[in-house]
């Protein structure tokens, strides 16, 4: 099996060089046939994403031999010189190839790591290449296996338990704090992209509904149409926030916005049913000194991104059983793989010589003159049992064979000997 990747990443590229080698979903196709054209090409498939372009293929010879190919073909393509992208590509054989893309799919090799995206992404560049008739042998099976590797890697390790950006961070403490967020209202005061992310969040969590308001009583209603929820008025902060519980806050006021008298006044209200602010303001629109009063949890900027970078750091140790479980199930692949390359020699050799028994039973039919069914059926048993004998052990050594190193060597010897035409 000559399989062959081609590639660059967020790790081996700028993001001004990825916008150039990207291909668009409506080329996708045209060029998967275009690749699959290309000298001694037998399978294709393509991933191209915002931090990615990678072209895997399975050729008739050798892996060193085809990337050269398809890195001129991303020359080619994308109108660009060879000297011009070669620094950023990263080229994988065989073995490598594989592991490569069960990582990818694992998102072991994401950006943000364990993240969910990336295997859907691999699935539908997946569905463009069988429908387009570029897939169809051991690439495909590769393929297929990577989706059940990265199953495995995200049930069995803990890769994407944790929180890596501040706002699903945010969402995280606050099932901390409230067990549920079934039924639990939410004030957002500012408009910013990262408030309104931690909102998506704890509605997608349970969250009930949600007050919006801004300086700017636009954006406030934009808001709340996206979010389904309700613009209110600024000067009406104090009205809705004691019916809120959880209040995210992310203006560009340079003062506090709610000081430790408000909580007070807040908890007398709600008669100190527990708040959670989330403060992702700078400068700070929350007072810290809230987090004094009994029943207000008050997390800043810096607060979540500690969540955060703790979290990374256990994603990255989970990550570590992920990369053990994709090296085992890479070799668990090529085992199989390597059966499947002997199978058509196993079949040939069998049909080679069941071809030479009828034959010479042809030749010696003249001789043998007119047979009973009985002695035809004694014939056909006698020199299929023969030939079936004969085989068995080559069989078993060519099956043995196909998982050493070298095994598949020893299997063209084998045709060779046996004059089997590929």
């Amino acid at each position: 099996m000559n399989f062959c990747l081609v590639g660059l990443s967020h790790k081996t590229a700028p993001v001004e060089v990825r916008e150039r080698l990207a291909i668009a979903d409506e080329e996708l196709s045209g060029a998967l046939r275009t690749v699959a054209a290309l000298p001694g090409i037998c399978e294709v498939f393509i991933l191209s994403t915002c931090n990615r372009v990678e072209i895997f293929t399975r050729a008739e010879s050798d892996g060193g031999e085809v990337g050269p190919i398809l890195t001129q073909f991303l020359a080619r393509t994308h109108h660009r010189d060879l000297s011009e992208i070669t620094p950023y590509l990263y080229q994988y054989q065989q073995r490598d190839a594989i592991r490569h893309i069960f990582r990818v799919a694992a998102s072991l090799d994401s950006m943000v790591l364990g993240e969910p995206q990336i295997l859907g992404q691999v699935k539908a560049a997946y569905a463009v290449a069988h429908a387009t008739g570029t897939l169809g042998g051991a690439l495909e099976e590769v393929l297929s296996r990577s989706f059940a590797v990265a199953k495995r890697i995200r049930t069995e390790t803990g890769i994407a338990a944790s929180a890596v950006s501040i706002s699903y961070a945010a969402v995280e403490l606050a099932k901390k704090i409230f067990g549920s967020l079934e039924g639990k209202n939410v004030l957002l005061i500012g408009a910013g992209k990262m408030s309104e992310l931690a909102a998506k969040h704890l509605l997608h969590s349970g969250a009930s509904s949600i007050f919006v308001t801004n300086r700017s009583p636009e954006r406030a209603q934009e808001l709340a149409l996206l979010l389904k929820g309700r613009a209110i008025r600024f000067e009406q902060l104090f009205d809705y926030a004691g019916q809120s519980d959880i209040i995210i806050s992310s203006t560009g006021a340079p003062h506090y916005i709610i000081k430790k008298e408000d909580g007070r006044r807040l908890l007398a209200g709600r008669k100190n049913r527990p708040m959670f602010f989330i403060d992702i303001a700078v400068p700070r629109n929350i007072d810290p000194e809230i987090n004094k009063l009994d029943n207000l949890f008050l997390y800043d900027i810096d607060d979540l991104q500690h969540v955060v970078d703790a979290n990374r750091k256990e994603r990255m140790r989970e990550a570590q059983q992920g990369e053990e479980m994709a090296r085992q199930e890479v070799e668990k692949l090529l085992r199989r793989l390597k059966t499947l390359d002997v199978v058509p020699t196993i079949i040939d050799l069998q049909s080679h010589l069941d071809e030479i028994r009828r034959q010479e039973i042809a030749r010696l039919r003249s001789e043998l003159g007119d047979l009973t069914p009985r002695q035809e059926e004694a014939i056909e048993a006698l020199t299929k049992g023969m030939v079936n004998k004969i085989v068995h052990s080559p069989i078993n050594h060519l099956k043995n064979l196909a998982q050493q190193s070298d095994g598949l060597k020893v299997v063209e010897t084998v045709r060779r000997i046996f004059n089997l035409k590929d």
